[in-house]
């Protein structure tokens, strides 16, 4: 359509050049005394149009010879930062495809090209970018290739060059240097210059998924437990994880938290530090209980930190994996001693609810043992003593058994009852 266009407005232009000239009878006259010149229009107009592009040709030509230096200066500046890009991009393959020492001579490469263009007239807009990423790829080759020294040079240059740079993509770039500085600490087993690094983040560059990856690691190596499960927590938060994997990793940072307590008010101010959903997590309320019976803390207290242990243990019969249900009955039985009438009530009524269970058939007959309740104890006792998988609980439960065999005085009994526990593992 445009080319059409263009054809009807050259068709009349044509048109009409060709009715002003055609019958064009105007003439110019020339007076030079003692001379009479007579020119006709037409010459006149088509003498001034040549003379026109004469000059404005000759002016051009003038100018391009003038600018004939700089074009080429332009075009060795544009050979040189070619030469600068493909060193970087063949630096950044070399990486990828593990051939470190072509990746460190890539980089180094292209260090020297854009040394070469500092001096140009047209220097790089990007040139803090370039020398910055040339120096990290060349950091990460050395660091593949256990060199210490060319890692922490290149890595100390990539720092110098991104310092005084305001500009958001300097920075980027001197963040990201930052973070692999943090990760080549890990890779050496510093944790506290892992830290360090990442300290000397930005806030916002330090809450990024990949710093607080690396955060999680480093105070992990550390021992830094604390500081560890926050970590974990943002990343949950940033679903970094999935829901799985999150849960097991929080669980496993507050379990080495419960553990790190060496005494009950340590410990019930490490407990009171976690989240309501992590005090809820079965498997961490069982363990902070037992951790509580073995520094001697109250047993009402650990009663209330096995409380949703045991709401998912009756709720369900399959919602708790066995070998937990075995420590949570044990915890329960440990901390029977002076038990309140509630607690009695709630494994009273469990057990009413599913009198087949064996393990709450055990741990309402350690209640009745509790509360002197001889028959009730031995009557439930010897009921879970056939159906006990757990090989320990049996073996405490014969032994109960013939504890009271010997009290009420039938003494074959009792010898049959030790029998059966000296069988089982204690």
């Amino acid at each position: 359509m445009r080319a059409a266009l263009w054809f009807l407005a050259l068709f009349g232009v044509a048109v009409a050049v060709a009715l002003f000239a055609g019958n064009n009878q105007g003439t110019v006259t020339v007076f030079w005394p003692p001379y009479r010149i007579d020119l006709s229009l037409n010459m006149v107009l088509l003498a001034l149009l040549g003379g026109f592009v004469l000059v404005h040709s000759a002016l051009r030509a003038l100018s391009v010879l003038i600018d004939l230096p700089v074009r080429a200066s332009r075009w060795r500046t544009q050979q040189k930062e070619r030469a600068m890009h493909v060193a970087l991009l063949d630096a950044l393959a070399h990486q990828t495809a593990g051939r470190f020492i072509r990746a460190r001579k890539a980089a180094e490469l292209a260090i020297a090209q854009e040394k070469a263009l500092v001096g140009s007239s047209e220097p790089l807009a990007h040139a803090v970018q370039v020398r910055g990423l040339a120096h990290l790829l060349a950091a990460e080759a050395c660091h593949a290739l256990q060199d210490r020294a060319g890692r922490g040079l290149h890595l100390q240059h990539a720092l110098e060059q991104t310092a005084g740079n305001p500009s958001a993509p300097g920075q980027e770039v001197r963040e990201g240097v930052q973070l692999r500085a943090a990760t080549w600490s890990l890779h050496d087993r510093d944790a506290d210059a892992a830290l360090d690094w990442l300290d000397a983040l930005p806030q916002g560059a330090a809450r990024r998924t990949l710093a607080l990856r690396t955060k999680l690691k480093a105070a992990r190596l550390a021992g830094h437990t604390r500081a560890a499960l926050d970590t974990a927590r943002l990343l949950h938060k940033h679903r970094a994880f999935s829901p799985a994997a999150a849960r097991s990793i929080v669980r496993g940072l507050a379990t080495e938290l419960v553990d790190e307590a060496h005494d009950t008010e340590q410990l019930a101010m490490a407990w009171l530090s976690l989240e309501a959903t992590e005090r809820n997590l079965p498997e961490l309320a069982v363990h902070a209980a037992r951790r509580l019976q073995q520094l001697g803390g109250d047993p009402a207290l650990a009663r209330a930190w096995l409380l949703p242990a045991w709401e998912a243990f009756v709720a369900s019969e399959s919602a708790l994996p066995e070998q937990l249900e075995v420590r949570l009955v044990r915890a329960l039985e440990d901390s029977l001693e002076d038990v309140d009438p509630v607690w009695l009530a709630r494994i009273e009524s469990a057990q009413q609810r599913n009198p087949r269970d064996a393990y709450l058939q055990y741990l309402a007959g350690m209640a009745c043992l509790r509360l002197q309740l001889w028959g009730k104890a031995q009557k439930l006792l010897e009921q879970a003593s056939r159906e006990l998988r757990s090989d320990r609980l049996r073996c405490r439960a014969w032994r109960v058994l013939a504890g009271l065999a010997e009290q009420r005085g039938d003494d074959t009994a009792a010898a049959q009852a030790w029998r059966r526990a000296a069988d089982l593992p204690d």
